[in-house]
């Protein structure tokens, strides 16, 4: 998607630890037209895909997600980073470990939310060593549910997380690939 690439050259900034910070129109603040596009597009490389819901974590790939779920026109489910006390009852939870803020979480889906007969697309704004999408898959599985493939605003793909994911038969899209990021020139892989 060019206009991602065009976006994250006039207003993207790299920052030291191979950090990309786009909160002025994904993250933090959200360019609401520019999330629209997202979403039709992340539809248009899923359509005939029978999608029977989404799924992301919170927070930064909940906008993303729902843009996408809005054209698409199915429910969109986010993993919640840490058990809180509105999620009751039997829940799905994985591990993750989050290469942004340097620690593990637990990611947790009601049980209600994700069932055995979904056909699930995950969606993020980032991905980098794939370990949200693993644990993504992992809650996916221990629903029973079908993966149908992952689509993401940004992939860095100098972390090697979604050659990874490919290699292991996972379709992967992504909007933006990064193929280096160094004294503050972006590369795109094409």
């Amino acid at each position: 998607m060019r206009e991602m690439e065009e976006k994250i050259l006039t207003e993207g900034k790299v920052l030291p630890g191979g950090i990309l910070k786009v909160g002025n129109f994904l993250n933090q603040q959200i360019d609401s037209v520019f999330l629209r596009e997202i979403g039709e597009e992340i539809a248009k490389l899923y359509a005939g895909s029978r999608v029977t819901k989404i799924l992301t974590i919170e927070s930064s790939g909940i906008a993303i997600a729902a843009a996408a779920g809005m054209i698409m026109k199915v429910p969109v489910v986010f993993a919640k980073k840490h058990r809180t006390s509105n999620v009751d009852g039997e829940v799905y939870a994985t591990s993750v470990h989050s290469f942004t803020h340097g620690n593990d979480y637990q990611a947790v889906v009601s049980r209600d939310y994700l069932t055995r007969g979904d056909r699930v697309l995950l969606v993020d704004d980032f991905l980098a060593n794939g370990n949200a999408l693993r644990g993504l898959i992992d809650l996916v599985r221990q629903a029973d549910a079908e993966l149908a493939g992952a689509a993401v605003a940004i992939e860095k793909c100098f972390q090697q997380g979604g050659d990874e994911l490919r290699e292991k038969g996972i379709r992967v899209e992504s909007l933006a690939m990064i193929e280096s990021m160094s004294d503050g020139v972006i590369k795109f892989r094409r």
